[in-house]
């Protein structure tokens, strides 16, 4: 079936699914479970606490139908947002290393293969790194917005300028892949190259609805918050304007450390670098939290990106 106008409320759910394969992603990342018989995108969406008009406009965008961002709950959309982190990084990429390692034979001492899977693994260290920001900065920032707040020294422009499609490295690989491999692959081979290339899809797609739908609307519920004249104060996943005026009430060592936690270091990682207790460390943090008012590892991340600590390309 081809619907030719974008997707509406009163279209049957699996009419969507028999026009976009893509869209049972889409549906898995917003907590849609199948079995929807012949329920209306409107009725599976209330019964399953969904936003409609969020759904609708990603579904929209994905199937490169007419799509406009100011329907969005941005809430609903980071929920989406993040469980597609989450599939990333906990399902799609690891089972793409466990075939790739079958599909190659790492087991012996080829210098290709172990040379492929290392170009993997560092690119998967570059895409955990890339979400983690998200999470912990990007997404903490604008789920203050909607709280009402906004923390000086830090916009949704800063992601935008540093924001780039993570999918690109996917294709390296699969080029690497094709032109050295040996002559005798397997089916398991072109299996995997397959998942690349639909991983490698399903990323740069992710990124592209990041580009076109969230930072759109997150701009525009920044500019709302400031003209209120709303400045954080203490927030739970935040920095806040105190916190930042009490800049030069942190000790050096307790510097150090909000940099250290900046950059997603363990008390125990950070006890090691800097010749602590993973006791002392504790106690450090209990004290920052105290002089600051912020107790949670996004809050001091922000704090510590906004008071110059570290720049955002060192946050892990």
């Amino acid at each position: 079936m081809t619907i030719s106008t974008s997707y509406a409320a009163a279209h049957k759910m699996r009419d969507l699914i028999a026009d976009n394969s893509q869209l049972i992603m889409v549906m898995g990342r917003f907590g849609i479970p199948m079995g929807f018989a012949d329920k209306t995108v409107s009725e599976v969406c209330a019964e399953h606490g969904v936003d409609e008009k969020t759904f609708l406009a990603v579904t929209n965008f994905v199937s490169q139908k007419e799509t406009h961002y100011d329907a969005i709950n941005l809430s609903s959309l980071i929920g989406y947002l993040k469980k597609a982190h989450e599939y990333f990084l906990t399902f799609s990429l690891p089972a793409i290393r466990r075939k790739l390692i079958e599909a190659i034979d790492c087991s012996g001492s080829d210098s290709i293969a172990m040379l492929i899977l290392r170009f993997y693994d560092e690119y998967v260290v570059e895409v955990r790194r890339h979400m983690q920001y998200e999470n912990k900065v990007v997404f903490a920032y604008v789920e203050n917005l909607l709280k009402g707040y906004w923390q000086q020294g830090y916009q949704i422009a800063t992601f935008e300028g540093k924001h780039s499609p993570i999918g690109a490295k996917l294709q390296e690989l699969k080029d690497v892949i094709v032109r050295y491999c040996p002559e005798n692959s397997s089916y398991l081979l072109y299996s995997v190259l397959l998942d690349i290339i639909l991983c490698e899809q399903d990323l740069n797609s992710h990124c592209s609805i990041e580009d076109n739908l969230f930072v759109p609307a997150a701009k525009e519920l920044e500019k709302s918050i400031q003209k209120q004249g709303k400045v954080m104060s203490e927030v739970l996943a935040g920095a806040s304007t105190a916190a930042t005026d009490k800049i030069d009430q942190l000790s050096d060592r307790e510097k150090e450390i909000v940099v250290c936690i900046a950059k997603g270091m363990s008390n125990k990682e950070i006890a090691d670098a800097l010749f602590l207790s993973v006791h002392t460390v504790t106690t450090h943090r209990k004290n920052i939290s105290a002089k600051l008012q912020i107790h949670s590892t996004a809050g001091l991340v922000i704090y510590a990106i906004a008071n110059k600590l570290v720049a955002i390309s060192e946050v892990q």
